[in-house]
């Protein structure tokens, strides 16, 4: 049944009358491209209840329906403008739906095809609505755990906006930072190549705003116990872009090293090879670029290491007189 349909996992349920729906839609969509068709005096039949329906029409199971339906709105879209917002608006709705209620619909990728089209015209400086359509129904896309189904149309999107106004990039990487899925890794990986065209594109002043918080991140992805995270997390630094120019450059040596040094060590002596051999690289990169730092980052590592250890071996020694005491009350 349509209820039980998984898109990542089932095969997709083919309309058995699509050789004459497919006539209706093609009679359609040359109708909505006709040149002799005038927007002012078909609007009165393309109406808002139209284009509505053609959205609703997206959660069909069959691809050929999904394909006709994001050409014919499209098309709509461009031609109408009466009705850009409403259908911007009943997009949005679709996707609060999909995050918080339904967590299932097959025209999500779809219909982000359709936005990432439609944000590339959008004017700058960017419109509230706008912005605000990217931090309400943009970003909790990331959510869902189907997310791998759309998310190169997804980042598409997002990338648009961050091209746009380099500002939403102080938004964007906030919100994949408060949202990360921990627990699940293939979404990490797919996250971390996200945030790595991202941060492509973030100018000196918005990394200044979010670079506590993004390098306090990237220590927890390199020290992370999931193999392909870590490894995937310290590819960012074969990144020419981020070394020379970005966020991983020598300028701010200083700021991320004594974040990321202990994480890095750990890496090191991994047992993948490939971990070990990047975290090498790593920090060989690191003092090329100051000796002098990465000593200092080396002796401050071992001061908190030895607290760790000692700390560690006080719990150890309270919990043996605990059993001690235990054991001499039970005899």
């Amino acid at each position: 049944t349509k209820d039980d349909f998984a898109p990542e996992e089932d095969e997709p349920q083919l309309e058995p009358s699509w050789p004459h729906l497919q006539v209706v839609y093609e009679f359609f969509l040359r109708f909505i491209v006709s040149g002799a068709v005038v927007a002012k005096t078909a609007k009165r039949h393309i109406n808002q209840s139209v284009c509505l329906t053609l959205i609703n029409l997206f959660d069909s199971e069959d691809p050929r329906e999904r394909d006709y339906l994001k050409t014919i709105l499209h098309r709509i879209y461009g031609k109408f403008m009466t009705h850009r917002s409403f259908i911007r608006r009943n997009i949005s709705n679709v996707f609060y739906s999909f995050v918080y209620e339904k967590t299932s619909h097959n025209g999500i990728g779809e219909l982000l095809e359709i936005l990432g089209s439609i944000i590339n015209g959008f004017a700058i400086p960017l419109k509230k609505e706008h912005v605000t359509f990217l931090s309400k129904a943009l970003l909790p896309l990331h959510k869902p755990k189907c997310v791998t189904l759309y998310h190169q149309q997804l980042s598409y999107c997002i990338i648009q906006y961050v091209e746009k106004d380099g500002d939403t990039g102080i938004t964007v990487i906030r919100a994949l930072i408060n949202m990360w899925p921990w627990t699940d890794s293939q979404k990490q990986v797919l996250l971390i190549n996200e945030l790595e065209e991202l941060l492509e594109l973030l100018g000196y002043e918005q990394l200044q705003a979010v670079q506590e918080e993004l390098f306090n991140h990237l220590d927890r992805l390199i020290g992370s116990v999931h193999f392909q995270v870590a490894e995937r997390a310290l590819f960012l630094w074969n990144n020419e872009h981020l070394v020379n120019a970005g966020c991983l450059s020598r300028q701010l040596a200083d700021a991320i090293l004594p974040v990321i040094f202990n994480s890095l060590q750990e890496k090191c002596t991994h047992w993948n090879q490939t971990v070990e051999g990047l975290a090498q690289s790593v920090q060989k990169m690191y003092i090329e670029f100051d000796s002098s730092l990465y000593e200092a980052c080396s002796a401050e590592n071992g001061d908190i290491v030895a607290k760790r250890e000692e700390k560690e071996k006080r719990l150890l020694e309270g919990w043996e007189q605990v059993e001690s005491m235990a054991q001499a009350s039970g005899r």
